[in-house]
């Protein structure tokens, strides 16, 4: 199958190493110097190029700010029956966009990043598949995500969109609060080097891409969840309530099991 992949960063570069043993790949980017990193496939830095590709599926890597701009870029060198499709951690808008361009469509969301994960063995990892995609393209990144052991999951783009506030905003507001009220140790704690080496990982990442997800609608209602235990164990802690201590801790461990 011939794949065309559009941005040459972390993902787009994992892709293409990923694919390129079993598929014809090639990778385009608007900088060429991103492109240095990357073997085994087709390199291009003119859109207009991907036309004579010819590509059958279209994975659109670029960084959640562009990942709509990169799309517009390239669409009009790409066939109609080429099916397209976005790894977005952040699908705001998308939906949308697919309708309006009225192409097949394939939405996924490898929950992994260069970051964290060990790119060497997934098979902790999760990745979703939109459901409102189309059944092919649904069936190329189950097959590719099983390839790599991930768990995956089938959520339409609401229901995405509710579990990533969930499971990304929450880590992600703790962390920044977390790491905001910090000052200098000489002598942290094993827990304390571990939160840090959390904080200092999350704020490597693209400031648009934090925004996007901390401003995801479905955020506000976490926050407040995290703010009302906030109070509720400052008040134990407060009164020096060591029953209300004890009984915290205890269904704070019934929900981590």
């Amino acid at each position: 199958m011939r794949i065309q992949i559009l941005g040459a960063g972390k993902m787009g570069a994992f892709f293409a190493d990923v694919l390129s043993f079993e598929h014809e790949v090639a990778i385009f980017d608007t900088h060429p110097e991103r492109l240095r990193f990357t073997y085994n496939c087709i390199r291009m830095s003119n859109p207009s190029e991907i036309a004579d590709f010819r590509p059958e599926i279209l994975i659109n890597a670029a960084t959640v700010q562009y990942t709509i701009d990169a799309f517009r870029l390239a669409l009009p060198y790409v066939p109609e029956s080429c099916i397209i499709s976005d790894i977005a951690s952040v699908k705001t808008g998308l939906q949308s966009f697919y309708e309006e361009t009225g192409r097949p469509f394939v939405s996924t969301h490898p929950m992994f990043g260069p970051t964290f994960a060990n790119l060497g063995n997934l098979s902790s990892e999760n990745a979703i598949i939109i459901s409102e995609s189309n059944h092919l393209g649904k069936v190329f990144f189950r097959d590719l995500y099983n390839s790599l052991k991930l768990n995956i999951f089938e959520y339409s783009f609401r229901e995405h969109d509710e579990t990533v506030a969930y499971s990304l905003s929450i880590p992600f507001a703790s962390t920044l609060v977390f790491a905001s009220v910090m000052k200098y140790q000489e002598a942290p704690g094993t827990t304390f080097k571990k939160h840090m080496a959390i904080a200092r990982g999350l704020l490597s990442e693209d400031d648009y891409l934090l925004t996007e997800i901390l401003f995801n609608p479905h955020t506000p209602e976490q926050l407040e969840l995290i703010r009302k235990q906030l109070a509720y164990l400052l008040a134990i802690i407060e009164s020096r309530d060591s029953a209300g201590m004890k009984e915290f801790l205890q269904e704070v461990r019934k929900k981590i099991v």
